[in-house]
């Protein structure tokens, strides 16, 4: 049995102002040559199909064209529902689509019924759980332990009917703990959000979203496929790829990622403006590529960035690195600091002291004694 594993299409993104629709849809005609070359039994996304709860109606415009083809090849389509995503949109037709074998995640009631596929080895039971925060799984469960993200999964899961006798496949849009974030993705205060991976283990493979960066928690079976593009400048060295699961016999799971190449790769430039300006100085530097500009001019140059966009017309970014920046970045610093929440402090500091971050139970203990001093200043 083989499935393609991807998430965070995030459709109608906007970066830096740069509208991103025209670059998504290149890379999800790459990812349909893809499905067609790999012929999978199945397709999974696993959340933040869209970029925003409301998304604009090209982005809805360009779903509807990625399903109907998808639907052509044959493959059946497994969609879940993110932190970005309206699950009632997601959900809205989504037994009518089933006919189409496109089966998407319903809104979070706590019944979840597993879709069944065949092959020469049995049955493999794919689970869809869209993203759940603790109060959407306390609402469905009020007498159980719901106070964090881990106990509201691992809530959730519990009540899946699981035969561990057959192949388990989850779908999921969560962050798990010791996965490595980028800057285009939403982080709660203090690592509120953490599920633990000890969760999902009595799944053969955990199909992942949320995270923009491929990678494996663990065990090769928990894997985030990460976003099919680019979307901060954090992200310009990750590999953008496919995930391709073949699942043989119970307990035999291979994993590999095809490459996917953007229509504008994202890259860094530094330099003075004199030397960015002499283009023969970057050969090799696309000009359309998305770039962010690091001017190492100690005066700012005035309009520099609309006359390097005469040579790099895709600068999404323009800063500059020199001693007048620097202070401000010491400032700016100490600023943020005083941003920061009581919990958010004490976390850093018991990190400093005893070389790992506190637990769940302990950083709930902390939230509950702050909370309990303010009440008694108040």
């Amino acid at each position: 049995m083989k499935l393609i594993h991807l998430s965070d299409l995030h459709l109608g993104k906007r970066v830096n102002e740069f509208s991103m629709l025209e670059d998504q849809k290149h890379i999800l005609l790459q990812i349909l040559g893809i499905i067609e070359a790999e012929k999978p039994d199945g397709v999974i996304i696993a959340g933040d199909v869209y970029d925003k709860a409301i998304p604009p109606a090209e982005a809805v415009a360009l779903l509807d064209e990625f399903l109907v083809r998808l639907a052509g090849m044959g493959p059946e389509v497994f969609v879940i529902s993110g932190n970005h995503d309206s699950a009632e949109r997601i959900a809205f037709g989504g037994r009518l689509m089933q006919a189409s074998g496109i089966h998407l995640s319903p809104v979070f009631s706590g019944e979840i019924a597993p879709c069944v596929l065949k092959d020469k080895h049995g049955e493999i039971r794919i689970w869809m759980l869209p993203f759940v925060k603790p109060v959407d799984v306390r609402r469905v469960y009020p007498e159980e332990e719901t106070g964090s993200y881990t106990d509201a999964v691992r809530t959730a899961v519990s009540h899946m009917e699981i035969d561990p006798s057959v192949r388990n496949v989850l779908v999921a849009h969560q962050f798990v703990t010791g996965a490595v974030r980028s800057e285009s993705e939403d982080v709660s205060v203090g690592g509120m959000d953490n599920v633990d991976a000890s969760v999902f283990d009595g799944f053969d493979y955990v199909a992942l979203g949320h995270i923009h960066g491929p990678q494996q928690i663990g065990r090769e079976t928990v894997r985030y496929c990460g976003t099919p593009l680019k979307y901060s400048f954090s992200e310009k060295d990750h590999v953008k790829s496919v995930t391709v699961v073949t699942l043989g016999e119970k307990g035999e799971t291979a994993v590999r990622t095809v490459p996917l190449t953007p229509r504008h790769e994202m890259r860094e430039i530094r330099g003075t403006y004199d030397e960015l300006s002499l283009l023969k100085n970057y050969e090799g530097t696309a000009t359309d590529d998305y770039l962010r500009v690091i001017l190492t001019d100690e005066e700012d140059v005035p309009d520099a960035q609309a006359r390097l966009r005469t040579i790099y017309p895709n600068i999404m970014k323009l800063e500059y690195d020199n001693r007048r920046t620097r202070a401000s970045s010491e400032i700016a610093a100490v600023e943020e600091m005083e941003k920061k929440s009581g919990v958010e402090l004490f976390d850093e500091f018991y990190a400093v002291q005893n070389g790992q971050p506190m637990s769940e139970e302990q950083r709930a203990f902390v939230t509950e004694m702050l909370e309990s001093l303010k009440e008694g200043m108040a």
